[in-house]
């Protein structure tokens, strides 16, 4: 077995051990995603405390499962570096809530753009172990381009592209639980040998 290739089967392994973080990351991106698009006339204020609850419970879900893992031969420091970069931009927007829109918005730009860049990794690294991780690739793609729409166009405001940021967390939010279930489901069986 080639050292990349256990690496890999580890990384899988720990994903699908821990595929509940996933589904929950994806529910609280739907419910984000819905109360976005149909609250009327939401406040800056009010959506960054709604980010806020979606980044600081996705972060807190993967520290849970990075802790679980914690073993010499799992990576589980890289869920653990994602979980820990959502807790504190989740946190920074609670804390700070009266920080200029700016600043905030482009927090939100970079924590979108830090996941989807864990994901495609992490889809990158499964795509033999794993049948659809272009889910994961795809969820990782969509926070990419958000993050990266949202750096480039800030000005605009995030009131002004809220059913971007409405319709993108529903996107990756069923991404990320239809994933979660593949996952699950790859965990009920005998994980595939690497040659």
């Amino acid at each position: 077995m080639r050292p990349n290739s256990n690496r890999t089967l580890r990384m899988g392994t720990l994903l699908a051990r821990n595929w509940w973080t996933l589904l929950l990351r994806g529910l609280v991106a739907v419910l984000f995603g819905v109360a976005v698009l149909v609250w009327p006339g939401i406040t800056l204020i009010v959506l960054l405390t709604l980010f806020g609850i979606f980044a600081l419970l996705g972060g807190i879900f993967v520290v849970i499962a990075a802790l679980s893992e914690r073993r010499a031969d799992e990576p589980w420091w890289l869920l653990l570096l994602e979980g820990l970069i959502g807790i504190a931009i989740g946190i920074i927007a609670f804390v700070w809530p009266e920080a200029t829109g700016l600043f905030l918005l482009y927090l939100i730009a970079a924590w979108a753009i830090v996941s989807g860049i864990f994901e495609l990794i992490a889809a990158i690294q499964l795509r033999r172990q794993i049948e659809n991780e272009w889910l994961l690739a795809a969820a990782g793609i969509a926070s990419l381009l958000f993050g990266l729409l949202l750096a480039i166009r800030p000005v605009a405001g995030a009131l002004a592209i809220v059913w971007v940021i409405g319709v993108y967390a529903i996107i990756f939010g069923v991404l990320l639980i239809i994933f979660a279930f593949r996952l699950r489901n790859w965990n009920k069986q005998e994980p595939p040998t690497i040659v």
